[in-house]
């Protein structure tokens, strides 16, 4: 399996590189990142054969797709697939503005060591989904997003404003515009990006939806979308899984003991240890197993994962396209550390 491979998706006749590159660090999370680091670790993604980078104006508060575009626009327009997100806006304080106060920070949101000067305000009405796919093409200065996410709808994002912000993307028309920016052929496709399967789930009830990013569900370490992944494969979402590394634990379990963007609990640190012991008798790294285990669900489409540096993205790769053999797949089933992967006839045949 090389990080170059393409996989067709199912209702928007585009391709994806088995994986992409995420963004979200390069906005500052959890610590600056150099624009001079940032710039590489872009162009070691292309350099790797990677070509499709999923952004979104919260990361960083609109750096990384300014830092995205940049490489971008130097390449030939059809070589490359861009995702990014709708349903927050970027504004800032100034005379005569009353923004809304800040919404509290959730569990999800680590904030931005070095993001630009802005300030964002959730709003996934239909005027607001249209005015940010228009901000997304003049920050990227790119003729072209092929995806658009609905970022962080759901009710632990959200909280008590969660019904609210639904409204506004149900009856309010925000799945209107993302349908008529398809029917337009302005973008090949849409869905949710979000860290909860449930909202999707929600979502297929309300919208034809063409393809989703989940993060952080569907790991080595977190089997929380299970039940739900025949669900998808059924109506034949495309699922881009985000997050195989919980926050960085299973990228090195001797590095960083964030779990979800928290402290991790002592009981996912002892899964830590039984994975990374599992993985050490077949001389795997447990970061390779990390990055190439959501593929092994016939649900999963591609993998995107973030990067600082031109050396972790290389690593990224590198783990990516370790060969590993079944039978450190059959170990981890056996113990009871990740549940059993159907075939995709057993899956579709689910019940949703």
């Amino acid at each position: 399996m090389k990080a170059s491979d393409t996989r067709r998706l199912k209702r928007c006749d585009i391709d994806l590189t088995l994986l992409g590159m995420g963004t979200a660090p390069l906005g500052g999370l959890y610590a600056p990142v150099a624009l001079a680091d940032a710039r590489a670790a872009l162009q070691a993604a292309w350099d790797s054969g990677i070509r499709h980078f999923d952004m979104a104006p919260m990361y960083g508060l609109g750096r990384a797709e300014h830092l995205s575009g940049e490489l971008l626009r130097e390449a030939e327009p059809e070589s490359f697939r861009v995702s990014t997100k709708v349903g927050r806006l970027m504004t800032f304080e100034r005379p005569g503005r009353t923004l809304p106060p800040e919404p509290p920070k959730n569990e999800f949101d680590s904030g931005w060591h070095n993001g630009l000067p802005f300030r964002e305000v959730f709003d996934y009405s239909y005027d607001a989904i249209l005015r940010s796919y228009d901000d997304s093409r003049q920050r990227t200065g790119l003729g072209r997003l092929d995806i658009l996410f609905v970022h962080d709808i759901g009710r632990v994002t959200h909280g008590d404003l969660h019904d609210h912000h639904w409204s506004a993307l149900t009856k309010g028309g925000g799945f209107r515009a993302l349908q008529e920016l398809k029917s337009a052929g302005l973008i090949a496709g849409f869905g949710l990006g979000v860290n909860e399967w449930q909202v999707i789930r929600d979502a297929m009830e309300e919208a034809d939806l063409d393809i989703c990013l989940l993060a952080g569900r569907h790991t080595l370490l977190d089997a929380d979308a299970e039940t739900f992944l025949p669900l998808a494969l059924q109506r034949d979402v495309d699922l881009v899984i985000g997050g195989v590394f919980n926050s960085g634990i299973l990228a090195s379990s001797s590095g960083r003991k964030k779990f979800n963007y928290v402290d991790a609990p002592p009981a996912v640190l002892a899964k830590v240890e039984r994975l990374e012991a599992a993985c050490r008798r077949f001389d795997v790294p447990l970061a390779a197993a990390a990055i190439q285990y959501p593929l092994r669900h016939p649900a999963a489409t591609n993998v995107v994962i973030g990067a600082k540096t031109a050396a972790q993205v290389t690593q990224n790769v590198s783990w990516f396209e370790q060969a590993i053999p079944d039978e450190l797949w059959h170990a981890l089933e056996a113990d009871g550390l990740i549940p059993a992967v159907p075939s995709r006839s057993a899956a579709e045949a689910s019940p949703a």
